[in-house]
């Protein structure tokens, strides 16, 4: 079906920060699979893994105990802080599980019509109730009528939040990302999630974070919201936990994780033996080559160096990163920076129309980062010339 515009390329193999077309060209990976090849390509630790696994065992389903999915729930709530696990195959369907825990936790506190607060320019998926809660019409585009049930509010907006919930007594949560990714790179206030996290508090609401995109020391700590020092109740996971391989999970609380009970939600591959083997291996490796150092290191690096060289030009509106997700905003649309990327042997991404979007491999090194430097700031200039001489 056409439900893609890929490219003209095809990847043949890769090693590291870099990918090899079917013709021997040799490419810098800065979006490693939209976030998801955090370790990089081929990684010897997960090839090791998985071709183990593969000889031991795929599947058995959940009708049994899975002592590699009991290892993996237990790495990531020493991690996170967070006590309980559900695991799926994508976000989309971490999400949906968030989202069926919100509503039953509202039932469960006899509340009929259960709504949760979802932000604009926000994505969580593309299955009916997740294009529902995203804050993108073109997402949502034909597929009405959408699911009922969530209430839209400004990102990074306090305000909105506390009107909503002066005037709604059927709000049982808030779903938001610490930080957008489709949406255009967009950091939230410091103390934005700490205030919304006080308002859940206050109001019996549970916080819920789409990490998926920010999960996994891409910004630097493990979960974005480590950097602001509070916890949510829910957080969703999935892109860079398996670092290719189809994994998704939806962490809670005790309050939040005790809501689901065996009939209410499942899943057939869910968190089978290869999953939940090569997402412990992901974790293992980040702690063992310290890559969330890294992470803030080449993040600094890389933002500062972006900053001195097109901070100032006319035609740059915003340059904006934490870790190793930098968005590059220009005052106009620049989808034909992908192709032009492209054909400089680098891959990036343009999302929200005009942001750059840099999502580069946790192993990165600095003269990679000083290629994607370069490269990203002679096709910054060169479009911002070329569009003041038309």
């Amino acid at each position: 079906m056409k439900t893609y515009a890929p490219l003209d390329v095809t990847f043949e193999h890769g090693e590291g920060a870099y990918l090899w077309d079917t013709n021997g060209q040799k490419y810098l990976d800065a979006l490693c699979g939209i976030a998801v090849c955090g370790l990089g390509h081929a990684h010897p630790a997960i090839t090791k893994t998985i071709s183990e696994q593969a000889g031991k065992l795929l599947h058995t389903s959940n009708l049994y105990q899975i002592d590699n999915q009991q290892h993996l729930a237990d790495q990531l709530c020493d991690v996170s802080g967070l006590s309980r696990v559900f695991f799926s195959n994508s976000g989309a369907e971490a999400n949906e599980a968030a989202i069926k825990i919100a509503r039953l936790f509202g039932n469960k506190n006899n509340i009929k019509n259960p709504s949760i607060i979802v932000m604009d320019n926000s994505f969580h998926g593309r299955t009916m109730a997740t294009l529902s809660a995203t804050g993108n019409r073109k997402v949502q585009a034909g597929f009405e009528p959408l699911v009922q049930g969530f209430i839209r509010a400004p990102y990074n907006n306090i305000d909105a939040i506390k009107n909503i919930a002066e005037n709604n007594n059927n709000v049982v949560a808030i779903l938001v990302e610490p930080i957008q990714g489709e949406g255009g790179i967009n950091i939230p206030d410091t103390d934005y999630l700490n205030q919304l996290r006080e308002i859940c508090d206050q109001k019996n609401w549970l916080l819920m974070l789409d990490e998926i995109q920010t999960g996994m020391c891409r910004t630097g700590e493990w979960f974005a919201f480590q950097h602001n020092k509070i916890q949510p109740d829910v957080m969703t996971l999935a892109k860079a936990l398996g670092n290719g391989v189809p994994i998704g999970a939806c962490l809670a609380n005790e309050k939040a994780g005790e809501v689901l009970q065996p009939g209410n939600h499942g899943s057939t591959f869910g968190g089978n033996p290869l999953m939940c083997a090569t997402a412990s291996t992901v974790i293992d490796t980040i702690k063992t080559e310290k890559l969330q150092s890294n992470a803030i290191r080449m993040g600094d690096y890389m933002l500062n160096a972006f900053k001195d060289r097109l901070g100032q030009l006319d035609g740059v509106s915003d340059i904006r990163g934490m870790g190793l997700m930098i968005g590059i905003e220009l005052d106009n649309d620049c989808p034909e920076l992908v192709k032009l990327a492209l054909e400089n042997k680098l891959l990036i991404n343009v999302t929200a129309g005009s942001v750059i979007r840099l999502l580069p491999p946790l192993i990165i090194n600095q003269q990679q980062a000083d290629i994607i430097i370069n490269t990203v700031s002679e096709l910054v200039i060169d479009s911002l010339q070329n569009k003041a001489a038309a």
